[in-house]
């Protein structure tokens, strides 16, 4: 069986970069000459089984980082930008794309925030947004959307944040629950904790904690440790928030609650006994938010972030959507990549998950490149806590590649074997490249029309 190579040169650079070493001291120290390690770093030769090694004794690096995710997600979002019509006719092939992805992984992160500023300047002239003519200054880019890609481009871990979780949960003598230890810790700080009708979800006056009746059990304890970060974790998380470099104070202040979130979670379902407890359940969502008193959204949320180094999860994905179909959170360690802006495929389980409430919806899928995967998806309703409080509904998807779905409790009994078993889903319309999909909405941009008015077929013209 033929290894296939490995090309790295950005992660080699960056690596470099932060040891302060130039390209001579860092040659000598993995052994290898000047110019060949330019060469690798150009991404003209790849990374030797040597220098690998000399990466691990040397510098004592996790050479499976080499295999970064950065290149296949910027591929992605490249594709998805460049379906927009403003480039038709102009799209660059597959393997250009992959090679600046790569190669000049900064210059593909400034195009996309030049697609994203170009986005936002069309829908504000669509709208008639009288602000913008009176506003001379430079267009920025959404804050939701730059902490989104915060966390997007650190596959969704934090290391300092999720190590700091895990250490107020699990360094306890007594063994307290996450829960326990908060409140005890509120109460050494001086702050009251009480439950109330009719209150918010969460609401820190002075030195009074009011957490709203309404709610349930999970989401009380993870508002609970969420109120817990804000107050002991404040200097962490202004560091993080310092290195992530936001361009506003909105998207830095909106950071600011997605790492305390973060905490929350990590402190309930503890990186190591939460990734023991996924791997002796093979998985079960409703097993492990039994043990961990948390909801199946938070549980499904956790498994695609136990991306530490050197103990390393299951590579999931995980995504919630609401009933029009948008998606409200998003993350991906495996190579399905989501549509950055709109809805997903319409093929997807996520989407018949409001049709069968409470229960767990499977799916064998295949994507256009090839990659097959196991797909769950549930709805997940969020009552108000009282009769006339609007209900709100969402549904959650997960999902791994299928070489990993033996170790699902959910594989059992599927025919992972069977080509015809997976279920044809793309990204979104525009990039898809399937010819005879059903749900198609509009044509692929990188595929060129065949229209016959005397022909009609599932669509209203054939693609070549």
């Amino acid at each position: 069986m033929a290894i296939q190579k490995l090309y790295a040169g950005a992660k080699l650079r960056e690596l470099r970069g932060r040891l302060g070493l130039t390209q001579k001291v860092f040659a000598a120290k993995l052994g290898v000459s000047l110019p060949y390690l330019n060469q690798m770093e150009n991404n003209n030769r790849p990374v030797s089984s040597g220098v690998m090694l000399g990466l691990v004794q040397e510098f004592g690096f996790d050479v499976t980082e080499l295999r970064s995710r950065d290149t296949e997600r910027l591929v992605s979002d490249m594709r998805e930008a460049l379906a927009d019509p403003v480039f038709a006719g102009t799209t660059p092939p597959l393997p250009d794309l992959r090679l600046t992805a790569s190669n000049a992984t900064a210059l593909a992160r400034a195009f996309l925030e030049l697609h994203s500023a170009y986005r936002q300047t069309h829908e504000r002239l669509a709208s008639l947004d009288e602000a913008l003519g009176r506003d001379g200054g430079p267009i920025a880019a959404s804050p939701w959307e730059e902490v989104r890609d915060f966390f997007h481009y650190c596959d969704n871990y934090i290391d300092a944040v999720d190590r700091a979780a895990e250490r107020f949960s699990t360094s306890d003598v007594n063994r307290l629950s996450p829960s326990e230890r908060a409140r005890n810790l509120l109460r050494d700080m001086g702050v009251t904790l009480s439950f109330e009708d009719n209150s918010p979800i969460r609401a820190l006056s002075g030195k009074s904690l009011v957490l709203g009746n309404g709610s349930s059990g999970p989401t009380q304890r993870f508002q609970l440790l969420h109120q817990v970060a804000l107050l002991t974790q404040n200097d962490l998380l202004e560091a993080t928030l310092d290195f992530a470099r936001f361009q506003s104070g909105t998207a830095r202040a909106i950071a600011k609650i997605g790492l305390a979130n973060y905490f929350a979670g990590a402190a309930l379902m503890p990186y190591r006994a939460f990734l023991e407890a996924a791997g002796e359940t093979r998985h079960d969502l409703e097993r492990l938010a039994d043990r961990f008193g948390a909801s199946i959204e938070q549980v499904a949320h956790r498994l695609s972030t136990l991306q530490r180094p050197g103990l390393k999860g299951i590579p999931f994905f995980f995504v919630r959507v609401d009933q029009a179909g948008t998606i409200t959170k998003r993350h991906s360690a495996t190579r399905l990549q989501f549509a950055r802006f709109g809805g997903a495929c319409p093929l997807w389980n996520v989407h018949s998950a409001f049709e069968t409430p409470g229960r767990f919806l499977r799916q064998l899928a295949e994507t256009p490149d090839g990659v097959r995967y196991l797909c769950l998806a549930r709805d997940v309703s969020k009552p108000g806590g009282s009769f006339n409080a609007p209900v709100r509904r969402f549904a959650i998807g997960l999902g791994c590649e299928i070489s990993h779905a033996r170790d699902l409790v959910y594989a059992d009994d599927l025919d992972l074997g069977t080509a015809g078993a997976f279920e044809p889903i793309g990204i979104s319309c525009r990039i898809c490249e399937r010819r005879n999909c059903h749900q198609r909405s509009v044509p692929p941009l990188e595929r060129p029309l065949r229209i016959d008015p005397d022909r009609r077929g599932l669509l209203p013209y054939e693609i070549e």
